[in-house]
């Protein structure tokens, strides 16, 4: 049996929220391969103890809870200051989409649920996390956001409109904890998932068909991405919402 040597430790510390599976699990495994020590969440304990055994438990640790609790956030950011000794990226990757259909028929108490989710759980973690950290020290913070935010999403509009409010979120952020901090989004479209699978499930090669790469997405495309925007390679920018998309978008043309 051969050992996996782990890269020399970098000194920076992530907290990365809905990681113990799918995109989050990504961004925590291209953060850790780089040598970031990183705090998971995730709403069920025992997935998270496993999330944290694959990612290496010497160098991961896990804060199980709902996102939208602030006892939760609070704790979670403590977690990681007292492990780790500092937080210096966050990344909201926590998210939810209880509902299919129509917003003229969207329940409303659906929809408050959502936002609190999705939207609201990311402002208290960045609050708890500049607090704690970030407004002495700087740093980064990614959100997580979909390129439902960006078009109209038939079907999925709650979750839309939500990711919308979320890269608005980025630029507030971005613009009022400058110049110590950098905000920005990551929007990506279908990514093979357990939270989108209703999206592609058996009709995975139809759904990857109109992609002008050829297939969808998967986690590590999006952990690339938030590593290089909690990178030196990104200091100069904030505010911006990068779609990650395989190339999606280009179909949106005339002709």
């Amino acid at each position: 049996m051969t050992s996996v040597e782990l890269p020399e430790l970098s000194g920076k510390v992530a907290l990365i929220t809905g990681a113990s599976r799918g995109i989050g699990h990504g961004i925590a495994e291209a953060l850790v391969a780089r040598g970031d020590r990183v705090c998971i969440t995730g709403r069920n304990e025992d997935t998270l103890k496993e999330a944290v055994e694959r990612l290496g438990a010497d160098r991961v640790i896990g804060v199980a809870g709902k996102a939208h609790d602030e006892a939760h956030q609070l704790q979670a950011v403590e977690r990681t200051m007292e492990a780790f000794g500092r937080v210096d990226f966050l990344v909201n990757n926590a998210g939810t989409n209880p509902v299919f259909g129509p917003i003229s028929d969207l329940d409303l108490n659906v929809a408050r649920k959502v936002f609190e989710t999705n939207v609201i759980s990311a402002l208290g973690f960045a609050q708890k996390t500049w607090h704690a950290w970030q407004k002495d020290n700087g740093g980064a913070i990614v959100n997580i956001a979909s390129v439902a935010g960006v078009s109209a999403s038939p079907f999925i509009g709650a979750y839309g409109i939500s990711k919308a409010a979320m890269i608005n979120l980025t630029l507030q952020l971005a613009h009022e904890y400058a110049p110590r901090v950098r905000a920005n989004t990551i929007a990506p479209a279908v990514v093979k998932t357990q939270f989108a699978k209703a999206l592609y499930e058996g009709r995975e090669a139809e759904a990857a068909a109109a992609y002008p790469l050829g297939r969808l997405g998967v986690p590590s495309d999006i952990g690339g991405a938030a590593a290089f925007l909690t990178s030196e390679q990104s200091d100069w920018i904030t505010g911006q919402t990068l779609v990650v998309d395989g190339g999606i978008f280009l179909n949106a043309g005339v002709g």
